[in-house]
């Protein structure tokens, strides 16, 4: 999973651009997907996600995906569960203190945000904690009904 973390940081840019392409697609569908119902589609939206964002990704399904901000490194990775940057116990080679020879994930974020613009990835945003909540949740159709709302159209 290790090369596939990689591979997705060094094509982050068009990683990034098919995310909002999704993305857009979905916001648009939304009147539909409400029509559906939400907690229809939570479940196989959720199992499309964890086949697509699991293998690209190695996305662990938090419900509440932060990708987007991280260079298109899961945060989630890290042993410690760090979702706002390094711990402090990055080895000087760049790898993590408590799994031996991976590569720290916010290493991997950064590396990543330097394919984006700056604009795009706001690696320094601080980030809510993880709603344990939401874990195996849908984030894309959490997503469309935040864009939504934050849009002014009823949700």
């Amino acid at each position: 999973m290790y090369r596939m973390r990689q591979f997705s940081v060094r094509h982050a840019r068009g990683l990034k651009l098919l995310y909002s392409a999704l993305e857009r697609v979905l916001v648009r569908c939304e009147p539909m997907l409400r029509r559906i119902g939400y907690g229809r589609l939570d479940k196989p939206f959720a199992q499309v996600e964890s086949l697509t964002k699991g293998f690209l990704l190695d996305s662990q399904n938090c419900g509440q995906c932060i990708v987007g901000f991280t260079g298109l490194s899961c945060p989630m990775n890290c042993p410690k569960k760090m979702r706002n940057g390094p711990c402090g116990g990055v080895l000087a080679d760049g790898t993590c203190e408590v799994v031996p020879g991976m590569p720290c994930v916010w290493v991997l974020a950064w590396e990543g945000a330097r394919r984006l613009n700056d604009a795009q990835v706001p690696l320094q945003d601080v980030q809510p904690p993880v709603d344990h909540q939401l874990i195996g949740r849908s984030a894309w159709l959490r997503e469309v009904r935040i864009k939504v709302e934050d849009s002014g159209h009823a949700v």
